[in-house]
């Protein structure tokens, strides 16, 4: 199997435009989710980079995936543009771990949203006498148009 690009939000659905005001005419398009891998280990600067994501995308969830368990509790937060886009998140299990998004006007914003230009993604890494641990943090999102809009607000015949 290899890898293919795509550019721009990639829509899939089986009603392209609308043409009526039923179920089978209605445009029932939606854009793709995707998601962005990156390896963290315990020895990791603060406001190391995790990711570029698009302009436009909408963040949809955000986890850690422990493969070596850490010494102790690690705390991983993220930022976009320096504004904390998650709660310091404590991993203490092997495994899937979720990464909560903070409950902040800016954060609920950049999560909404990472704006017009591509957003460059960073964490810290950090706990007491960490001595091991890694795993990977994955971004899952929807690619959007730099607007945020994934759909042409209009079309021709």
């Amino acid at each position: 199997m290899s890898i293919a690009s795509h550019l721009g939000p990639w829509l899939l659905g089986t009603v392209k435009n609308t043409t009526g005001t039923t179920a089978g005419t209605v445009r029932n398009m939606g854009a793709t989710t995707v998601a962005q891998v990156s390896p963290i280990a315990y020895t990791d600067a603060a406001g190391s980079v995790a990711d570029v994501i698009p302009a436009g995308a909408l963040i949809t969830r955000i986890q850690v995936i422990t493969t070596a368990a850490f010494s102790s509790a690690a705390t991983i937060t993220l930022s976009i543009g320096g504004t904390a886009i998650s709660t310091a998140s404590v991993i203490t299990t092997a495994g899937a771990n979720a990464v909560a998004i903070a409950a902040t006007t800016g954060a609920a914003a950049l999560v909404a949203n990472v704006g017009s230009t591509d957003a460059i993604v960073t964490y810290t890494i950090g706990g007491t006498a960490l001595s091991s641990g890694t795993g990977v943090l994955v971004i899952e999102y929807i690619v959007r148009n730099s607007d945020g809009t994934y759909n042409p607000t209009a079309y021709t015949a």
